[in-house]
């Protein structure tokens, strides 16, 4: 789904070690006890276990220590695109429940709407209209939990039901009515085991897997699981998922009888034909988007299938994990970019 990982500016910043935010903002490590500026070239750490300030000050005072390497103490002045960015995410982020206009925003920055959008498509890669929309998909489905879908749209800032159903397809997956259902009258079992990778949770309706994903925690695994599926019946059954397990595990070696898994997705019909051509990219293989897109008979729509693979309910089934960016980076991943890495590392090695 659209979510919080995609509107972590920050983080983002931190994974293409930015240079530009540098005194902007901070992060830092909880392993290491040690925090950097966003340009640090220290290996990137997982997003589970970073924290982020605003002052060297704060994180000193929450116990951190001064990266050594890149030296955050020192004074650093981020660069105007970088500014504008960071404060309209603070105003942003002040009135999460009554959302600005573009309009407004920028007034608000003292910059034009223009200016506006080109700082943010060249900072983020998102337009500021496609960051408030994601915004707004985000409070309906917290809103859809306790309320009808008509309130919770009004109350999620959508001016009409035409503009929230228009978004639903890309951030949902399924239409808002459905989505309210949360998974009610569906029994979901999972696991959770080990994996090189992390913690691997595999869950399973009686129809076929409903979700593989990538964690540091148990514990964190199951909330994901529980707060995308609210209204189902949740409990552990290894038993039922051993082979399915066996057969995702065995996949991170080159074995192709993850393929043969039954699945049961919600989504699109869009969203089902890219990840259709995600399993036809043979291991140790990549994609780009604009090839994803191609295939899919949409050539126009590199920007959709980069929202599909960030969609992906099922890691590893659904692999997208070979489709980088068209200048060979590695572009974003759900599960977080170092395992994008290794994966595909591994892949090349075999």
């Amino acid at each position: 789904m659209m979510n919080e990982q995609q509107l972590d500016w920050r983080w983002k910043a931190v994974q293409s070690r930015n240079r530009e935010f540098d005194g902007a903002f901070y992060f830092a490590v909880q392993t290491t006890g040690i925090f950097c500026r966003p340009s640090c070239s220290s290996r990137s750490p997982k997003r589970e276990n970073v924290c982020f300030f605003s002052t060297p000050t704060d994180a000193i005072k929450s116990g951190f220590r001064a990266c050594l390497r890149c030296k955050p103490t020192l004074e650093y002045s981020p660069a105007p695109a970088a500014r504008i960015v960071a404060r309209a995410f603070e105003i942003l982020l002040a009135n999460v429940d009554d959302i600005p206009t573009i309009d407004a925003l920028a007034g608000q920055l003292e910059v034009s709407p223009g200016h506006l959008q080109k700082t943010f498509k060249a900072i983020i890669g998102l337009s500021p209209k496609e960051v408030t929309d994601m915004m707004r998909i985000e409070n309906f489905k917290k809103n859809v939990k306790r309320a009808d879908v008509t309130t919770s749209l009004y109350d999620s800032g959508f001016g009409s039901s035409r503009s929230l159903y228009e978004k639903a397809g890309e951030n949902l997956g399924m239409t808002p009515a459905t989505y309210k259902k949360g998974g009610k009258d569906i029994t979901i079992g999972y696991t959770v085991v080990d994996s090189r990778l992390g913690k691997l949770m595999v869950a399973a309706t009686a129809k076929g897997i409903c979700s593989v994903s990538f964690g540091e925690t148990e514990e964190v695994l199951r909330k994901e699981l529980e707060d995308e599926f609210f209204a189902a019946e949740i409990f552990r059954d290894h038993m039922r998922l051993n082979d399915a397990v066996t057969a995702i595990l065995k996949s991170l070696d080159g074995e192709k009888t993850i393929l043969t898994l039954p699945l049961d997705l919600h989504a699109t019909a869009f969203q089902m034909r890219v990840w259709s051509e995600l399993r036809k990219i043979p291991y140790g293989e990549t994609r780009t988007y604009a090839q994803i897109a191609e295939a899919v008979g949409n050539p126009k729509a590199v920007r959709a299938v980069a929202r599909a693979c960030a969609t992906n309910p099922v890691a590893l089934v659904n692999p997208c994990h070979r489709v980088i960016a068209s200048d060979g980076k590695l572009a974003g991943y759900k599960w977080g970019i170092e395992r994008k890495k290794e994966l595909l590392d591994k892949e090349k090695e075999r």
